[in-house]
């Protein structure tokens, strides 16, 4: 095991790049420490994929280097690398069985048998396969297949980092949460790096330590769970984690205040006077916009039930402003006045909190 280090790393498909758009990641650096619970998280084509094959190298990158610890690994192949990668779909020897599935790569590296028996039913007791273990992987659910194809990336135990490509994408709502659980348990009995990449934020939530948030090829924020919701660093960020995601409103800035539709908004940081080019606007999750006595004029546009609170659409002009009521508080009729908690409004130029 070993920390991971991308340094400058850059990657195209494109032969020669000449233009932003033709770069499938934009130049990054990243440091995952060894032994934590990360994931990648992002919406489908942001380059979580090209960026996991990079580390497992199915993919040399354009330009930057890859390091595990102290040992350049750019142009090693991956059977060089020591790494285990689960995918998404899974991948088991179906005329085998499921001990033999487990047993495989341990077996294809010369290790003892004593061993390898210990290592497969130490693992086959962790996913719940123990009771299965004598048959045939083709007669199993795709969630049992799944739980070889983890198992598999598990049995090893010299391996630098588990990377996991949407393991969960064939696994039925009630299983998912199950098998992210367990994941989750595992991590914290072996304490292998592991690199969880998911388009799906409560998967990348409930297992990460820290969340590699990306957005067209870019790296937008890695932080905590915490740090994510309540300090989104970038706009993308606030609206794709969440649900329902942060308001984005127009804003203008005068002597250090935000304004919107005209009235000075508190936010956490005053402002110093901003250029003139940049969009600027005030980001503010739905849970600290609240009904007052007075602050910005709305009408109740529509209104949600989502069990232990109601989510309402409120409109000030052609903007809608969610916010969230618990459930039993009573709602204004029609038009009603709604304030933001100034200690969780922030400021973004051109999609970027301004600290």
């Amino acid at each position: 095991m070993s920390e991971i280090s991308l340094r400058d790393l850059r990657h195209s498909y494109v032969a020669n790049p000449t233009t932003d758009a033709d770069w499938a990641l934009k130049t990054m650096s990243v440091d995952w420490s060894d032994g934590g619970a990360y994931a990648l998280l992002g919406p489908s084509g942001c380059g979580k994929t090209t960026l996991l094959n990079i580390i497992s190298g199915l993919i040399t990158p354009t330009t930057g280097e890859v390091w595990f610890g102290e040992r350049e690994v750019t142009d090693m192949p991956p059977d060089q690398r020591n790494i285990a990668q689960v995918f998404q779909f899974p991948v088991v020897y179906d005329t085998m069985t499921v001990y033999e599935n487990l047993s495989f790569p341990l077996r294809n590296r010369g290790i003892a048998a004593p061993e390898v028996d210990r290592r497969v039913r130490e693992i086959a007791a962790m996913l719940d396969l123990g009771e299965m273990l004598s048959r045939r992987a083709a007669g199993l659910t795709a969630d049992g297949k799944q739980k070889i194809s983890l198992g598999r990336g598990l049995v090893r135990e010299d391996v630098n980092v588990i990377m996991f490509d949407e393991p969960l994408t064939v696994i039925d709502p009630h299983l998912k949460w199950v098998l992210r659980s367990k994941l989750k348990e595992l991590h914290q009995k072996i304490g292998v790096t592991m690199i969880y990449v998911t388009h799906d934020q409560t998967e990348a939530l409930t297992f990460a330590d820290q969340v590699v948030v990306m957005h067209e090829g870019t790296v937008v924020q890695i932080g905590t769970p915490v740090e994510l919701f309540e300090r989104p660093r970038h706009t993308f960020v606030g609206h794709f984690i969440g649900s329902p995601g942060m308001n984005v409103l127009p804003c203008a800035v005068e002597n250090g205040q935000a304004l919107f539709a005209g009235q000075p908004v508190p936010t956490v940081h005053p402002v110093a006077h901003r250029d003139g080019d940049e969009t600027l606007e005030i980001g503010v999750r739905p849970e600290f916009v609240s009904f007052a006595p007075e602050g910005i004029p709305v009408e109740i546009a529509a209104v949600s039930d989502a069990g232990r609170y109601r989510i309402v659409d409120a409109r000030h002009h052609e903007h809608v402003i969610k916010l969230l009521v618990p459930e039993g508080e009573a709602l204004p009729a029609g038009s009603a006045h709604i304030a933001f908690d100034p200690g969780h409004t922030q400021i973004y130029a051109d999609g970027w909190m301004v600290d």
